[in-house]
């Protein structure tokens, strides 16, 4: 090999060795190698940034913006309840996930599927306190698997059936690949929930599991008519509470403690939570209760462009030794006080009797203008906005699911690309009210993002110096005559490359070697064209290997020795099935 191909080889390893051995953002080690890779030379600098300008990475920023619509309108909370339940353990929390999962990724991009169940699958874990690690990679996984049963399952498929019908003038049909696919499915499944505790850890923060002494009470009213009313308390999802409870039920004057489970609930009842902060928040996004103050609805603007906020009152707050009814609160600061918070101690009464004192911490809804109002101000010792407590849109919920059949049907039904549906679903959900301007910006992953795009200008310094070429064609020399042992190294060889130029480029590098491989073998390239399918499709060893890894990355809290422990026994396990049935299925 030539000098530039010896560096990128040892910047490779280099790059493999820093994600493995020490908790380095992957967003900065890619980029940082494609930086050194253009100023030394080998990649200009079209070749370096040409992943930003690429169908994929901006499929995949279009579709955060998507998710958040979802998120904004609350259409996540109701794939949490429709469609993940509640388990009552972690390896039927995995069923639930990785079994439907799996079968829509085989007939829609698994990028979007993944895409919009990883703020759901977040909350969902968060609720039911499941370790969201055991949950991320079993996501990603089950996708990845589920697109191996079509040729529309993943864009590789689709790359490779057309190099396939470019060469030889012949394709496969939808389900051709299926006879293989269906197998390796079930096959990596079962292997994904009968060892799960093996493969998958457990990332949770040491911290997750303290008291937090910030102990709110707090009081929501059924809506009338509202679609909690004739539901029981765990039928509407308030029985398990994360780090909350429902102490009570007023109904009517009439309190009832220990509120049983099964007790159906009525308009008007009046619910007394206990609970953290974040426990608070879930409630103001659940359709069908609204905070017993009516002093929300007295606030300029709508409440879904408030948010909470955790202020500390100071001793020289004007408000303190007065109710906050009598101090003014609402008037004095355009806010509302909907819960309290007194070193631990539980405080009844209606919210607006509280006298306050300095220490006290208050728990507020407000416009966005809060902050900003009042940082200079004396009255509060700290101001700290809650995450993610806007009230949802319900009201453009049903927009925001429309929108999102609309765009897995055009991009499934080919009436637009899935970048073009992408793109149309975000701007639909931007100009129909969904999600703001601010928040679609916000959503946007960038680390993500960043490293997607970085991993093809690695690809091209490896494609221009020779190296990937010199690798491939070293090693299926190793294989002789039997076209066996080279259907099974060009398998290996492509999935080595998937795991570290990504998928797409993989397979567009390793099938021109595949068809040589056959013209010199005089055999088939339909067995050496499926295999290599499967070998980039099915990509479980790195995070970067699939977008669908690399999406899960952060929100799981992975580390990249995370992927090696779970991904290498997959990869082995689903390869040596598909060695094994291609051959049977397509012959030489």
């Amino acid at each position: 090999m030539i000098l530039e191909a010896w560096f990128t080889a040892l910047l490779i390893l280099g790059m493999l060795a820093v994600l493995t051995f020490t908790r380095a953002a992957p967003d900065l080690v890619f980029v940082g190698a494609v930086v050194i890779l253009l100023l030394a030379g080998i990649v200009s600098p079209r070749e370096a940034f040409a992943g930003f300008s690429n169908e994929g990475v901006i499929t995949v920023a279009a579709l955060y913006v998507v998710v958040a619509g979802l998120r904004e309108t609350g259409g996540i909370q109701w794939i949490v309840q429709s469609l993940l339940g509640r388990p009552r353990s972690l390896w039927r929390a995995q069923v639930r996930l990785t079994t439907p999962v799996a079968v829509m990724s085989a007939f829609l991009n698994n990028t979007p599927v993944v895409g919009m169940l990883i703020p759901a699958v977040n909350e969902w874990a968060r609720k039911l306190d499941l370790p969201v690690s055991r949950l991320m990679m079993p996501l990603s996984f089950a996708a990845i698997l589920g697109g191996t049963i079509t040729v529309i399952g993943t864009s590789t498929n689709l790359v490779v059936n057309g190099l396939l019908i470019d060469q030889t003038g012949t394709g496969l049909g939808l389900f051709d690949i299926a006879w293989v696919g269906v197998p390796v499915a079930l096959l990596g499944l079962v292997v994904m929930l009968v060892f799960g505790r093996y493969l998958f850890p457990d990332r949770r923060p040491p911290m997750s599991h303290i008291d937090d002494p910030r102990e709110y009470t707090l009081e929501m009213l059924v809506e009338d008519d509202g679609p909690l009313v004739g539901r029981s308390i765990e039928e509407a999802g308030l029985r398990h509470l994360p780090g909350g409870y429902l102490m009570e039920l007023d109904r009517q004057g009439t309190l009832i403690p220990a509120v049983s489970p099964q007790e159906r609930l009525r308009s008007g009842d009046r619910l007394i939570f206990v609970g953290v902060v974040e426990s608070m928040a879930d409630l103001q996004r659940i359709r069908g209760l609204t905070p017993a103050t009516g002093q929300v609805f007295k606030l300029d603007g709508r409440r879904s462009d408030r948010a909470l906020l955790e202020v500390v009152v100071s001793n020289t707050c004007p408000v303190v030794g007065m109710t906050i009814r009598d101090g003014g609160f609402r008037n004095r600061y355009n806010a509302v006080v909907i819960a309290v918070a007194r070193n631990g101690e539980r405080l009844r009464g209606k919210i607006g009797d509280i006298v306050l004192r300095p220490g006290d911490t208050l728990l507020v809804e407000a416009g966005s203008s809060f902050l900003a109002q009042n940082r200079n101000r004396r009255d509060f010792f700290l101001m700290t906005q809650v995450q993610d407590s806007a009230t949802p849109r319900h009201d453009r919920a049903l927009v925001a699911m429309g929108i999102l059949v609309a765009m897995v049907a055009s991009a499934s039904l080919g009436v637009l690309s899935m970048l073009e549906a992408a793109l149309a679903a975000a701007g639909l959900m931007i100009l129909s009210g969904c999600v703001s301007m601010f928040t679609a910006r916000g959503s946007l992953d960038w680390s993500v993002l960043l490293t997607i795009a970085a991993a093809f200008g690695v690809a091209a310094a490896m494609n221009n110096t020779g190296l990937a070429q010199t690798v491939a064609l070293n090693v299926t020399g190793l294989a002789g005559d039997q076209p066996w042992a080279n259907l099974l190294l060009i398998y290996l060889l492509t999935a080595l490359f998937t795991a570290l130029i990504t998928n797409n480029a993989a397979a567009v590098l390793m099938f021109p070697i595949a068809w040589a491989v056959a013209q010199d073998l005089g055999v088939s390239l339909m067995p050496f064209a499926v295999a290599i399918m499967f070998a980039a499709s099915a990509s479980f060893a790195t995070p970067f290997g699939y977008q669908t890894n690399l999406m899960v990355y952060g929100p799981g809290g992975y580390r990249f020795s995370d992927y090696l422990r779970a991904g290498i026994p997959m990869t082995v396990i689903t390869g040596a099935l598909v060695i094994l049935l291609v051959p049977l299925i397509w012959s030489w």
